[in-house]
């Protein structure tokens, strides 16, 4: 078992209890002519905190989007908190979701039009634009701000004209933003994560992480995150040093996905990259020895000398964990300027990543940001251990809510979201309380293409 979970059997007990409350309320309410009451402290039906005033981009820089807001993604109160963002879309499902805004509508300000009316109409679903603002056509400041709202709930640079990208989160069904919110916090529960004072996440979807301290964001920062068939996985570990002028040993998915294939190309890729073959002693072979046709599994290490072309930069985080995965500095930083970020192998890259260390190690004397720039110039590989770990976590939140009421949703780029269909030792009813749930129109999985089957395992006993 990992953190009270059945491996074999993972069931998805909080959005399931979710589930089987607001199956049988929700959907009584919506016959009495009701609306669910939501909690008090400020959840979608809040006007002031959910359209609190968004920051103006400066530049096409996404660093210059990030969220200035010292509230972290996730803390101790994020699982109530999509708790309650949950029971809002709910809500507003039986309410009949929002109207779908066509494709070809042209919305800029300035226009007017019946595309336009219907815009606003879906921009005060979610409370994007002030409820009393809905009537009207014209494309006027209201809507650009509340368009730039919603731009910055999704991850979208806050223009406030309507794009494709922003078309598309606009028609998102809200059956499938529950099945995120669901998804993301079960994914969260299972995670087991233990907050301390101190702590740094990784946002994987965002491709963003976080310093945390005492429950305030102390940095933030751009990240760039594996590629969707190189996904960067979800953990939790402990920061334990940083590694200045690192050298890297290739893992061998990559020597074989990556190096072998481009020596097969240019015999002298590993010279110019400034790598050496080693053997399994450790003693260095000449490329030239080595047969890269092969199609035998490597008898060889490949590790690339420190310096600024090194694929990890010159700081490496070192946080031990099963999947030989890391934060680290990067020679590609022009990938950190794009809106799409993901391109590793698994690791996660951070700009600026000398702030973050900087950060880790100030408990330990006589380290700071200036030494930390010095021992990097000087070239000498040192590693600088933390007085105390300091705990870290890389999450898969496609959803969640901050502190003031605001629900963010980033984009499923692994297909993490989509349902999964489960296996059971024996076979079972569908349950009649989430059967109900569904024909009225509810629930988490309410865009499933189809319903569940089970299969039949037999011999309970010996399986």
């Amino acid at each position: 078992m990992k953190n009270g979970m059945m491996p074999a059997l993972r069931l998805p007990f909080a959005s399931l209890t979710l589930a089987l409350t607001l199956a049988l309320a929700v959907p009584a309410l919506a016959q009495l002519g009701g609306t669910p009451t939501l909690p008090a402290d400020g959840f979608r039906r809040a006007p002031a905190p959910a359209r609190a005033a968004v920051a103006k981009p400066t530049a096409e820089d996404p660093r210059e989007v990030l969220s200035r807001s010292p509230e972290p993604t996730f803390d101790a109160g994020t699982y109530d908190r999509i708790n309650a963002a949950l029971l809002s879309y709910a809500a507003i499902e039986v309410r009949g979701g929002w109207p779908v805004v066509p494709k070809s509508a042209n919305l800029v300000p300035g226009g007017r039009g019946g595309e336009v009316a219907l815009l606003r109409r879906r921009l005060a679903v979610t409370d994007d634009l002030d409820p009393a603002k809905i009537e009207g056509d014209i494309y006027d400041e209201d809507v650009v701000e509340a368009v730039q709202r919603f731009q910055a709930r999704h991850g979208l640079p806050t223009v406030g004209s309507v794009g494709p990208q922003t078309l598309a989160a606009l028609n998102v069904p809200v059956g499938k933003r529950l099945r995120q919110l669901a998804s993301s916090l079960d994914r969260l529960v299972e995670l087991g994560f233990s907050f301390g004072e101190r702590y740094v996440l990784v946002n994987i979807p965002a491709a963003v992480a976080e310093a945390v301290e005492n429950g305030r964001v102390a940095r933030r920062f751009v990240a760039v995150v594996g590629k969707p068939d190189r996904p960067s996985p979800t953990l939790t570990t402990q920061v334990t040093a940083i590694n200045l002028n690192p050298t890297w040993t290739a893992p061998l998915s990559i020597v074989k996905k990556d190096i072998i294939p481009k020596m097969r190309r240019d015999p002298g890729y590993v010279t110019r990259m400034r790598m050496r073959v080693l053997d399994a002693q450790g003693q260095e072979i000449d490329p030239a020895n080595i047969d890269w046709q092969a199609d035998r599994a490597p008898s060889f290490t490949i590790r690339q000398d420190s310096g600024t072309a090194n694929a990890l930069g010159v700081v490496r985080v070192d946080m031990p964990n099963p999947h030989a995965v890391y934060m680290h500095d990067t020679p590609s930083k022009n990938l950190f300027n794009s809106d799409y970020r993901f391109h590793s192998s698994g690791c996660a890259r951070i700009a600026d990543v000398r702030d973050l260390a900087a950060w880790l190690v100030k408990d330990q004397p006589g380290w700071g940001r200036r030494e930390i720039d010095a021992e990097i110039a000087s070239g000498r590989r040192t590693t600088v251990r933390l007085p105390k770990p300091v705990p870290v976590a890389w999450v898969y939140m496609t959803a969640w809510a901050g502190r003031d009421g605001t629900i963010q949703f980033r984009n499923d780029v692994y297909g993490h979201d989509e349902p999964q269909k489960p296996r059971f030792m024996v076979e079972l009813q569908r349950p009649i309380a989430l059967s109900q749930a569904r024909t009225t129109g509810f629930v988490l999985q309410s865009a499933d293409p189809e319903p569940e089957s089970f299969e039949h395992v037999p011999y309970l006993d010996s399986r």
